[in-house]
């Protein structure tokens, strides 16, 4: 069975979980920031800077990545994971006397809070809704209603992630627009031919939300590029963007674009552009793109945002609370000697290419980011889920060949624990031959890895020796999970699908082997108490084949919480109406039937209850449907909780239920 990743544009926003590699601040109308590229002098390492443009277009020569795109080479099937993401969350946050509990966005590291389309502060809702943001007074739900709609008409900026907290709503984007004027490029007073090369930036509206009926724009940042990742410290903002380097003008000596830029309202309102003495790189064949880091206090608004360049930063990036590490795919293509018969002389044949993981650690400190040690590893890995930091030591998961070879360079998976210093102290190598990882999740002195080709082996892994890890005792069943979810120190939550494995043959009737297919959305609970025989306590079957979740692509999809016994999420289901007719090799697709919120109940006795679905579809919705369906306006994309209030969100509707019982209690249709 072959499973289809994400795209390279999610893959990306993968790349920068948190942080910021930081710099002085500029002074106020200085032109140029003032950036620190090789640390302060009690750091370990340091890094060297471009310096120059011809130094510059030496560098990008080197790259692999510039000769992979020259060449055509499309990335390995193996390698375009889904974002099988694992989440430790604080389940809800206690309320005082007139603010209730409420849920929180789902994230990876407990304090450190992650954009997303919908967030709550325990009496208003704030959700990115078709290029706008809704604000909505949500609690008591009885009075649920629109308080504003921020719009932005003449921009174009679509807004795509949003903060909040106790006075600043914070609304991420993208914004294009023209840079000789940079006025928007639809402008209707911007006259010229040829069209010039647009500005595309990531831009930061912070609006001060005291007066929830008169919100107030009070700050922008942008800085250049796509929007990679963000994330929220306290009062502290960090925004990471990729942007590409145009490699054939860069080498035809234009250097209209080689350098990156910023804008920051709290200095002036003009760009300032990075130059090349300022901009930091990794040794080692840099990829064709700067990634951009940028952060600032937004309790000071007076502060000016710290930003700083990189050349071929990395990919996947994990941070704690005092280290950052940031992992870049090394390729290296490689060359065996082959007898040519004909020709009679030894010509050198290409063999899979040999990849690892470079991996550069920071020191985080009060807000800046410094160069300290780097580390290598063989392989790729899944995502930023792949890394952890434990009493310090880095533990990283990662996959190498190919899953359909089988020969020596077939796939295989590993574990390798670092030091402090990312010298490598322990490994275990070769698991699960001819397979890949699905997902892995680490959790103290235990790591729990997911492969899969044609059944799904769940590894118990121990940790507690950095020197000698090692496998403890494994799982295979049916299906796979794309994302693992932790219950408790024991027990584990599995979300991914069920799998059937079908005999294959030919047209004369041979046998030609088995092939698994993937059927419906399968959720586990598995026990590794006794962590030599893990085993799957509890599961539930979701549909048939075709249904799908957000959830098995973006953790931020799932509500849970283990004090309520609350577990929800968005799915859409399929099902097959006559599976008496189904084909004898490949199993059928179902047909839609459904939208909406799956509600359940959790527990260790009695495991998955479903408690009810809610949908936002009409009747005539399912009607006109016809086997598929599509990203209607009415689907649902967030499920919260306020207090005793469940919510379910959409694009036109957020439905108000009690949380007991789920009898509706208001529904608000949004301004379309």
């Amino acid at each position: 069975m072959q499973k289809y990743g994400i795209s390279l544009f999610l893959l990306l926003i993968l790349v920068c979980s948190l942080g910021l590699i930081s710099s002085p601040n500029p002074a106020i109308g200085n032109e140029e920031i003032k950036v620190i590229c090789d640390g302060q002098a009690l750091e370990k390492r340091t890094l060297p800077t471009v310096g120059s443009f011809e130094k510059l277009k030496e560098l990008l020569a080197t790259s692999d990545e510039v000769n992979r795109r020259i060449m055509n080479k499309t990335a390995a099937a193996w390698d375009m994971v889904r974002t099988a993401e694992t989440a430790a969350t604080s389940d809800q946050v206690a309320g005082n006397a007139s603010i209730p509990d409420f849920s929180l966005t789902n994230t990876q590291v407990r304090d450190v809070d992650e954009g997303d389309i919908v967030k709550t502060d325990g009496k208003y809702i704030y959700q990115v809704n078709q290029n706008r943001v809704a604000v909505v007074l949500a609690a008591p739900a009885e009075k649920m209603a629109v308080t504003d709609m921020l719009e932005f008409p003449q921009e174009q900026f679509y807004p795509q992630e949003l903060y909040v907290d106790d006075r600043f709503l914070t609304v991420i984007g993208s914004f294009r627009a023209n840079r000789i004027t940079d006025r928007p490029i639809n402008s209707p007073e911007l006259k010229i031919y040829p069209p010039v090369h647009p500005r595309q930036t990531t831009k930061v509206l912070i609006f001060d939300i005291k007066d929830k009926y008169s919100i107030k724009k009070i700050r922008e940042v942008e800085l250049e590029g796509n929007p990679v990742s963000s994330r929220k410290v306290g009062s502290c903002l960090y925004l990471a963007t990729n942007k590409y380097l145009d490699y054939y003008r860069i080498m035809e000596d234009d250097a209209s674009t080689a350098v990156p830029y910023y804008r920051d309202s709290a200095i002036k309102d003009d760009y300032i552009e990075i130059p090349f003495r300022e901009i930091c790189y990794f040794p080692g064949k840099p990829a064709p793109n700067y990634l951009l880091v940028g952060g600032l206090d937004l309790n000071d608004p007076h502060r000016e945002m710290k930003v700083a360049a990189y050349l071929g930063a990395g990919e996947n990036i994990y941070a704690t609370r005092n280290n950052l590490y940031v992992a870049v795919t090394q390729y290296e293509s490689r060359y065996e000697p082959r007898e040519d018969i004909t020709a009679k002389r030894i010509l050198p044949s290409p063999v899979p290419e040999n990849t690892n993981t470079l991996i550069y650690k920071f020191s985080l400190k009060e807000g800046n980011v410094n160069y300290s040690a780097e580390g290598t590893v063989p392989g790729t890995i899944l995502n930023q889920f792949s890394m952890d930091e434990y009493q310090g030591y880095f533990r990283i998961a990662t996959t190498t060949g190919h899953p359909w070879r089988e020969d020596e360079y077939t796939s295989k998976n590993n574990i390798y624990i670092l030091d402090d210093n990312m010298k490598l102290t322990g490994k275990i190598e070769d698991i699960a031959p001819g397979e890949r990882i699905y997902s892995v999740r680490f959790m103290g002195n235990r790591g729990y890895m997911v492969t899969f080709k044609k059944v799904d082996p769940l590894f118990v892994i121990d940790l507690q020796d950095p020197k000698d890890p090692k496998i403890l005792g494994a799982l295979k069943i049916p299906g796979y999970s794309d994302y693992l979810h932790p219950y408790d120190d024991n027990h584990i939550i599995g979300f991914g699908k069920d799998t059937v494995e079908i005999s294959q043959k030919d047209a004369q009737g041979n046998e030609l082997g088995t092939t698994a297919f993937y059927q419906g959305m399968k959720i586990a609970l598995f026990d590794v108490s006794d962590v030599t025989r893990p085993i799957q306590k509890f599961q539930e079957i979701i549909g048939d084949r075709g249904t799908e979740s957000e959830l098995l692509r973006n953790h931020k999809a799932l509500l849970f919480s283990r004090e309520k016994n609350l577990l929800a999420f968005p799915v859409t289901v399929t099902e097959i109406k006559n599976k008496n007719l189904l084909p004898e090799n490949v199993p059928a697709y179902g047909e839609f039937v459904f939208q909406g919120a799956y509600v359940y109940r959790l527990d260790l006795t009695q495991g998955f209850s479903l408690r009810g679905t809610i949908t936002h579809l009409h009747p005539e919705d399912l009607a006109k449907a016809g086997n598929h369906w599509y990203n209607s306006n009415n689907n649902i994309e967030r499920i919260i909780y306020i207090g005793d209030t469940l919510y379910t969100l959409s694009k036109e509707t957020i439905k108000a239920h009690n949380l007991h019982n789920l009898q509706e209690i208001k529904t608000l249709h949004l301004p379309q």
